[in-house]
């Protein structure tokens, strides 16, 4: 008896379904929304200021954290409401470190923002 395998993934299909994953919390979390505008206004502020390359990479790697961070807490919550609506303290746990976590990539990208612009900003005035 010939054993079946399991179809193969492509590399294309990986990213692919990557991509949907970004997109799908782009349209379902307005927190997700927040922080893509956030992003998107620092951005223009590091070009503005024209700030150093590695105030760059701190600026980058910031927006990098809150955004997995986001996603990741994106799919917990997701996966924990599928396994039950009702109120279980553990699912709260789980829902509550996960929202943690975002708010700890969300303080280290702020401090990192404060840090890199209040001098150009003081500067400026």
């Amino acid at each position: 008896m010939k054993q079946m395998k399991p179809p193969k993934s492509s590399l294309y299909q990986s990213f692919s379904c990557a991509i949907d994953g970004i997109f799908s919390s782009i349209k379902s979390e307005s927190n997700f929304k927040i922080h893509i505008v956030s992003a998107l206004l620092v951005v223009a502020m590091g070009f503005f200021f024209q700030i150093a390359i590695y105030e760059w990479l701190w600026i980058a790697l910031a927006i990098a954290v809150v955004m997995l961070a986001e996603l990741i807490n994106t799919s917990i919550e997701s996966l924990a409401n599928m396994v039950s609506q009702e109120y279980h303290p553990l699912i709260k746990k789980t829902k509550d470190a996960a929202a943690g976590a975002v708010l700890i990539a969300a303080l280290f990208a702020l401090i990192s923002g404060l840090i890199i612009f209040i001098p150009k900003l003081i500067e400026a005035v």
